[in-house]
């Protein structure tokens, strides 16, 4: 008896990873795309999100695109969630698929990440999942990034934190290593503690949560692990999937 192949996702692909950061790219994906989820689904990391979310949490997700995790928040109770895009086209689409599935509560707008439309302090948690990768695809060298690339990402983290209440949280899924990430989020400008763990064994994705408020002298230099039970990822499940394994180091240097 043979056995069962699983279907492959299939997407538009860029020409090049450069691609990523043009926003006709991902209008043109999107108008042809139902839905897609980067770095796996809620269900790999749903347990630590939960850590961190109650009922009455006010949650912005960057970047959401055609993902399912705000409808999987609100089928876990979180009413109050708000999703932004940068693209027109996942907006669109995006308010059209909650409000045939009855998801009438959850709020989407276009908006750049690099300049949040929000008042201070408004959002108990905020979450992005591989958006903030793209901001990498040009980076260059990995242990010293071009200066206009830690821009954006400072543009971005300084926006997060200014949105996050004083006892927030900011939760970032992502390839990005700890070595890689830790100079960027122990940057003077917050005052959040940095923890993070991983799922998967194969192959691994590392979950931050920088909690708004805690900062100490420790964690000026340190990012703290913390543990978590482990989830397998079949190496089958990361062929089709995300930039960062399309991304040529001749293409970016």
């Amino acid at each position: 008896m043979g056995t069962t192949q699983r279907p492959k996702v299939t997407q538009p692909e860029p020409s090049t990873a450069l691609a990523y950061l043009d926003p006709r790219y991902w209008d043109e994906r999107f108008s042809q795309e139902e839905q897609y989820e980067w770095f796996k689904d809620y269900s790999n990391f749903r347990h630590l999100i939960q850590a961190h979310v109650t009922s009455h949490s006010s949650v912005l997700e960057l970047g959401c695109g055609n993902s399912q995790m705000c409808e999987e928040l609100y089928k876990d109770g979180v009413a109050n969630i708000t999703c932004i895009d940068l693209s027109s086209v996942a907006v669109a689409k995006m308010e059209n698929r909650l409000i045939s599935r009855g998801f009438k509560d959850i709020k989407v707008l276009q908006a750049d990440m690099l300049e949040l439309p929000f008042g201070d302090e408004c959002f108990d948690v905020v979450i992005e999942k591989g958006t903030m990768d793209v901001l990498f695809v040009d980076s260059g060298d990995p242990w010293n990034p071009k200066p206009e690339t830690i821009s954006k990402v400072m543009a971005t983290l300084k926006g997060v934190h200014r949105v996050l209440k004083s006892d927030g949280i900011f939760i970032s899924i992502t390839f990005g290593q700890p070595h890689f990430r830790r100079p960027i989020f122990n940057a003077p400008d917050f005052n959040w503690s940095v923890e993070w763990t991983t799922f998967g064994e194969t192959f691994h994705y590392f979950v931050y949560v920088l909690k708004k408020g805690r900062r100490s002298s420790y964690e000026d230099t340190t990012v703290k692990r913390f543990e978590t039970p482990p989830i397998n990822l079949l190496h089958e499940e990361l062929e089709s999937e995300d930039y960062v394994f399309r991304i040529s180091v001749d293409e970016i240097s």
